[in-house]
């Protein structure tokens, strides 16, 4: 495998021009990361007429037309996260989202979030999705998505685990015991268990463990709860923790107070790929001092990505929250991204996806001033929310997706 792969950034009139300084669809290796869309008629930029089916139809209209852009198909998704104004929409979505895929459907997130960039939008939608043909200077190579379920974990209109090449996309998670399809009695920390153990029963029956995670996104109802779901999550990573993103939801399915999903490492890859050749492949989880300190990995290195953990405009140096607005914080977060990134010899441009969650969604503006000087070639995929809170009370948290073109080495 060449250490040259080369990220391929790419755009289509078909779907709504960018209303931010992003990239529709950024291809690395086997992967590509579409940016999270609105429901936006392309020909006319505005919002389509209706409600949340409507919506929720146009921005898988818009995932359509830039996958097949680059020419894939919808079945090609291995996960969507959807982000909704209003919870109780969740039924409208559900159905009008399967008529998109013939085949088995993709991991889901689903939450409710404080703000969406444009007032009138209740739906927004992003996408991951399987790229076989590699990026240069790979050779095509007809990977098989596989997509698998257990009984060991809740079900629902999604699969639970979508694996692709050498990731495994886990469906975010409920404190549902699968037993008996009810939430589990107790506060947030028996609902953070409980969604763990439905992560750990669905790596089991694919023949993984929970150390095979690289990255964990948690979504709580309340922010004050993130020290109790913390508690928990070191009980199932009790040695090497991975990255990690904390989302404040306005709401989550069945009103529970915390859902999880992950991002798993697939070391035995997906057929035509031999187990032989790629089993041996290490996860390289590292920190750095240029960054701020947290209890879980800054970056998490597998095959050819790396996940970095949100990080909040801290100043590494005194631990403290720096001064200024929106904008100034925004600025702080990149460059506690950029040291984490620079520590392990990569750069800024190596990005493929970025994901920003705003207190106040009218600051997607002054954001946007500084999150552009970062970036030198072509601009990563990204998805921006509102939500009602932030750890540590700050206004911007942003984590990313780098490309990793040397990959992880072999066990000797």
């Amino acid at each position: 495998m060449s250490a040259d792969i080369v990220k391929v950034s790419r755009n289509t009139e078909d779907a709504p021009k960018s209303s931010g300084p992003y990239t529709q669809t950024v291809a690395f290796s086997h992967y590509n990361n579409i940016s999270a869309q609105l429901p936006i008629d392309p020909k006319t930029g505005e919002i389509v007429a209706g409600g949340a089916k409507e919506q929720a139809k146009q921005c898988l209209d818009n995932i359509k037309a830039i996958v097949e852009s680059i020419d894939h198909v919808m079945d090609d998704v291995v996960k969507l996260n959807i982000f909704l104004k209003n919870i109780s929409d969740i039924d409208a979505v559900d159905e009008v989202y399967p008529t998109f895929f013939q085949s088995d459907l993709p991991t889901r997130n689903i939450a409710a979030v404080a703000a969406l960039p444009m007032n009138d939008a209740l739906v927004q939608i992003d996408a991951v999705i399987s790229n076989g043909e590699g990026t240069p200077s790979q050779d095509p190579c007809p990977l098989i998505k596989v997509s698998r379920n257990t009984e060991n974990a809740p079900e629902g209109l999604y699969s639970q685990t979508a694996a692709f090449s050498h990731y495994n996309n886990i469906s975010a998670q409920l404190p549902i015991d699968p037993k008996t399809d009810e939430m589990v009695t107790g506060g947030v920390k028996e609902q953070a268990g409980q969604s763990l153990n439905n992560i750990k029963a669905i790596l089991e029956s694919i023949g993984h463990v929970m150390d095979d995670i690289v990255k964990t996104t948690i979504f709580v109802k309340n922010i004050s709860d993130i020290e109790a779901v913390n508690e928990v999550l070191t009980t199932f990573f009790p040695g090497y923790v991975p990255a990690r993103s904390i989302i404040a939801a306005e709401a989550l399915p069945m009103d529970a107070l915390v859902q999880i999903d992950a991002v798993v490492s697939h070391g035995d890859g997906t057929p035509p790929q031999l187990p032989e050749d790629s089993r041996l492949l290490v996860i390289e989880a590292s920190n750095t001092g240029n960054a701020p300190e947290v209890p879980y990995s800054h970056t998490v290195a597998f095959s050819h990505y790396n996940h970095v953990s949100a990080q909040l405009p801290l100043d590494p140096k005194t631990g403290e929250m720096v001064a200024g607005g929106a904008r100034e914080q925004a600025e702080q977060c990149l460059k506690n991204i950029k040291a984490i990134i620079e520590s392990v010899d990569h750069v800024m441009d190596d990005a493929v996806k970025v994901n920003i969650c705003l207190k106040n969604i009218a600051d997607i503006d002054a954001v946007d001033e500084v999150y552009s000087t970062f970036f030198t070639g072509d601009l990563p995929a990204r998805t921006t929310i509102g939500v009602s809170a932030i750890p540590m009370d700050a206004l911007v948290q942003i984590d990313a997706v780098f490309s990793n073109a040397e990959g992880t080495p072999p066990e000797a």
